[in-house]
């Protein structure tokens, strides 16, 4: 861990967190082998940004076809209408959704996002986040996690996904 100028602790590195999203997409690959097309929906811009690396990563080693979608929420009042922006022709019945985002906290975040989803007829909805801070105050648990990380309630945890500052940071 290293300290950076805004005394925040780095807590990963770039290197290490492209490490663990290229495990993440194995673990994916693993557990989704037999279908033909995953639907990565990454919640808000930094959940995007995950989504679309965990995206390149399994485009090296598997042969699906994949989906990246973005689930706009406002994290401060979720339980306004959320909305996937995907195009209409795209279907969800009988797939593997696999929702991402860049930390699991409290999980309501990521329980509002399921929404756009519920009234579809989905063969599997999954949960993949980088960083787990394990303080679930909803019935939420994430499918894949790249580091789980212990905290308290008032620390709070910066990812940045690209850029020379990329890294996970303990405040």
């Amino acid at each position: 861990m290293t300290t950076t100028k805004q005394e925040s602790i780095r807590v990963l590195t770039a290197r290490q967190i492209d490490q663990k999203i290229k495990r993440m997409a194995y673990e994916i690959l693993e557990e989704n082998f037999k279908e033909k097309t995953l639907v990565l929906a990454g919640i808000c811009e930094q959940g995007e940004l995950l989504a679309r690396q965990l995206a390149a990563n399994l485009k090296e080693i598997a042969q699906f076809d994949l989906i990246v979608t973005r689930i706009d929420l406002d994290k401060s009042h979720p339980f306004r209408q959320s909305k996937q922006t995907i195009s209409e022709e795209i279907k969800f019945a009988n797939r593997v959704i696999i929702l991402v985002d860049d930390v699991l906290h409290t999980g309501k975040t990521i329980a509002y996002s399921m929404k756009p989803f519920l009234d579809k007829k989905l063969k599997k909805l999954e949960v993949a986040v980088l960083v787990d801070r394990s303080h679930t105050a909803f019935p939420v648990k994430a499918t894949y996690v790249g580091y789980a990380l212990a905290t308290t309630l008032s620390d709070n945890i910066q990812v940045v996904l690209k850029g020379k500052e990329k890294g996970v940071y303990l405040n």
